[in-house]
């Protein structure tokens, strides 16, 4: 088995996130050069549990990713590092081989040389993303992953235990100790959100 086309897979891709911009065709590049050079080819088939995939940013590119590979949060198969930076790595952990691929900041300006009659500078990314060279366009890291801890793998949760402070249901090791108790990461001052009752 082998992937769809990029061009069937950009297609996909902008149907799940919405609309076409640079960040999709980008995102769609980056991670067929990703699976290609872990070796995985049937990301969505035989291989969908050989593939980990950490993006670093959440921007359009992610959407991309997500739609090629088929690894999301919910599989636990795409993790989010919140690192601001147009990166993900690829693992492919039967072959034990990853690596991290980095969008090149200059290609953005690369493109006019492409597309210099295209004045909208998305859209010209747009047409020179398709077809600018994997190397102007990302820079590929060869990496070492640190072994995930049993909490984070896919599968179902090693851990389930209820908040001491509030009653909600904690899974896959995200509760904290504080004061001898057991608590949800909201009680324990990290809470993202006021209560209104």
């Amino acid at each position: 088995m082998s992937l769809p086309s990029f061009e069937e897979l950009l297609q996909e891709s902008v149907r799940i996130h919405g609309h076409l911009c640079p960040g999709q065709v980008l995102g769609v590049r980056l991670a067929m050069l990703g699976l290609r050079l872990v070796g995985i080819d049937d990301p969505k088939g035989e291989q969908r549990k050989d593939l980990l995939v950490f993006v670093e940013i959440d921007r359009c590119a992610t959407d991309a990713i997500q739609s090629v590979t088929g690894c999301s949060l919910g599989k636990r198969s795409l993790k989010f590092m919140d690192f601001g930076i147009m990166a993900a790595t690829f693992w492919n952990t039967s072959a034990g081989k990853a690596v991290r691929i980095v969008a090149k900041e200059e290609s953005k300006e690369g493109s006019a040389k492409y597309f210099p009659e295209i004045e909208n500078k998305y859209k010209r990314q747009v047409e020179a993303y398709k077809v600018m060279s994997d190397h102007e366009l990302f820079e590929v890291q060869e990496v070492e992953l640190k072994q995930l801890p049993d909490c984070d793998l896919p599968g179902r949760p090693t851990r389930r235990v209820q908040c001491d402070m509030c009653g909600d249901w904690v899974q896959d090791c995200r509760d904290v100790e504080l004061d001898g108790k057991v608590v949800c990461r909201a009680c324990a001052g990290q809470r993202y959100y006021t209560r209104r009752n």
